[in-house]
């Protein structure tokens, strides 16, 4: 099913983004006790894309909340819908949701990334209680300063060769393709999610090294602003570790390995693998139901 889409062919209506709240999700709120974070940070969403695992951030959003929130990049993929608009009913609840946490009183920060790049131009403003950031600096509870952003800035290929991050790009897609079809005979197994993709990820030396220099240069770069730590997104690669006296944050995505990062109340951090959270809550509920 194919929902009405609040924008045109990947570029933002502002106008229908601020509207959208009016509008009824197709999967309701679950009424739930909700875990309560200081702050959540998520990124690589990738909205308008088949690779993209919007019912598992619907459940996730459904499961939590907290005082803040970063949206740090390629939340929408502009580069795809360019291309062919695919949006079914449930990325539309992703966007309901947002904009309604916003609502609540959470404060929402967006910066978005290479993917969502039509939204920079809007960069300063504030639309349906989302600000639109280029980045920003988060202190924590324990009073440590963090630098968020996407990532992007730190990718020479995304920087100096446009072309051929978009040929990688395509072939991201097919390997996404392939993810879904193994993740549909999974289910039907009663198998937890898993990712191919990032398996395979783990397995090529070539891609270990260019995430681990990623790292390294984006906490290098941190460190010269004379922040304590950063938060990133981009690589699709969740990591919580210090790099050189800086700690570096990635909080994955919602294509891959479905995560988010948070801070709890007293400033410690921690990563949420959402899909090992629903294989544990089926597991409580299958015991349940035994005893």
């Amino acid at each position: 099913m194919t929902a009405e889409l609040p924008f045109d062919r990947g570029i933002a209506d502002i106008t229908a983004i601020a509207d959208f709240i009016h509008s009824r999700p197709a999967i309701p709120e679950r009424i739930v006790e909700r875990r309560r974070f200081r702050t959540i940070w998520i990124s690589d969403v990738h909205l308008g894309t088949r690779g993209c695992n919007a019912e598992m951030l619907v459940d996730f959003l459904d499961h939590v909340d907290s005082d803040t929130m970063f949206l740090v990049g390629d939340m929408i993929d502009g580069w795809r819908l360019k291309k062919r608009v695919y949006w079914p009913a449930a990325h539309n609840d992703v966007v309901w949701r947002l904009l309604k946490r916003a609502k609540r009183g959470t404060r929402v920060v967006y910066i978005p990334g290479n993917h969502d790049e039509a939204f920079r131009q809007f960069t300063g403003l504030d639309f349906g209680g989302i600000a639109i950031q280029r980045n920003a600096v988060h202190e924590t509870a324990d009073g440590r300063r963090l630098l968020v952003l996407h990532g992007d800035e730190f990718d020479a290929i995304t920087l100096a060769h446009r072309w051929l991050a978009h040929v990688g790009d395509a072939a991201y897609t097919l390997l996404m393709g392939v993810n879904r079809w193994v993740n549909a005979a999974r289910r039907r197994l009663n198998l937890p999610y898993w990712s191919l993709s990032k398996h395979a990820k783990a397995k090529v030396k070539n891609a270990v090294a260019f995430i681990s220099q990623f790292e390294t240069v984006v906490a290098h770069a941190a460190g010269l602003k004379g922040v304590d730590g950063v938060v990133c997104g981009h690589i699709h690669t969740a990591e919580m570790r210090e790099i050189a006296g800086v700690a570096y944050f990635n909080d994955g995505d919602w294509v891959e390995s479905c995560t988010a990062l948070v801070e709890h109340f007293d400033g410690r951090m921690e990563l949420l693998h959402w899909g090992d959270e629903i294989a544990a809550r089926s597991r409580d509920t299958v015991v349940a139901i035994a005893a």
